[in-house]
């Protein structure tokens, strides 16, 4: 369990909590946690726009008809944003986000999300403080090393809040073609593979081998030039992957387990927080 006193950041609450908390700030942009109605539905038209409209992704005709990427996990996640002030105090201030599942919210549903994909036994095993993350994106406009960072910064505060011991999630490679992603998926599993004892499996019937060529063949400088920026940050961090990867055909993508400790994500965002942003960020 998490045991080191958390530096001084702003303190997060419940997603359902009062608004009025303090928020990250980096010039013109925040983050914090979506606090009304009018913010999850400006994240799950974010969504859309992004899953949906631009990458691809197959909807469903309520999907269709609403413009709305929601599921039955929203309900139950916190959803962390990206906000900027510079388009007004609305809900379409809303830029990014990322939805956080603890283990309360999960148990509400009687799963993660991620059980869908993976057989996560072995994590929720550990007997530690899981937090599942997912449905990250951006605004097009925010594609930025700053909006990552914010959200990084986001999730470190929550995590420190929460005592989390232990993230992860479905990360996604673009496409559904396991062999034009051969490189990647043998690069990930080669270098980054999940200590046994914390390394989900993609379920059988969805299982696809992600060590596909002879490693010897495979750059990993050139790799990590192709990679999405979302995966080489949980990399960065430390991360790993799971064993097997799997098909999302309604999303258009290729997903891989990802697994996180979060003394990495705190110790290592934390340095970087206490050098580069005392003056740059405020309440």
């Amino acid at each position: 369990m998490n045991t080191r006193v958390a530096p001084e950041l702003p303190k997060f609450v419940l997603g359902n909590a009062a608004p009025g908390f303090a928020e990250l700030r980096a010039g013109h942009l925040g983050v914090r946690l979506a606090v009304s109605d009018s913010e999850l539905d400006a994240v799950q038209s974010l969504r859309y726009r992004v899953f949906y409209q631009e990458m691809g992704a197959k909807p469903d005709a309520q999907t269709t008809a609403t413009g709305r990427d929601r599921d039955i996990f929203d309900a139950v996640a916190d959803h962390l944003l990206v906000v900027d002030h510079d388009l007004g105090e609305t809900p379409k201030n809303v830029v990014g986000t990322y939805r956080l599942i603890r283990q309360p919210g999960a148990a509400k549903i009687g799963r993660f999300y991620s059980a869908d994909e993976y057989d996560i036994t072995l994590l929720e095993a550990t007997g530690g403080n899981l937090l599942e993350l997912g449905r990250s994106c951006t605004d097009a406009a925010y594609r930025n090393r700053a909006v990552m960072q914010l959200l990084w910064r986001g999730i470190a505060a929550y995590v420190f809040h929460y005592g989390i011991d232990l993230m992860f999630g479905c990360a996604s490679l673009p496409g559904t073609d396991p062999d034009a992603l051969a490189a990647e998926l043998t690069y990930l599993h080669e270098h980054h593979l999940a200590p046994e004892n914390i390394r989900p499996r993609a379920l059988a019937h969805r299982y696809v081998e992600m060590n596909r060529l002879p490693p010897s063949t495979v750059d990993p400088r050139k790799i990590l030039t192709t990679l999405p920026p979302l995966i080489k940050g949980y990399l960065r961090l430390g991360g790993f992957v799971g064993d097997g990867a799997v098909i999302d055909s309604q999303f258009n993508t290729t997903d891989i387990a990802v697994i996180v400790q979060t003394d990495l994500v705190t110790e290592k965002y934390y340095r970087h927080y206490e050098r580069e942003t005392p003056r740059g960020m405020g309440s």
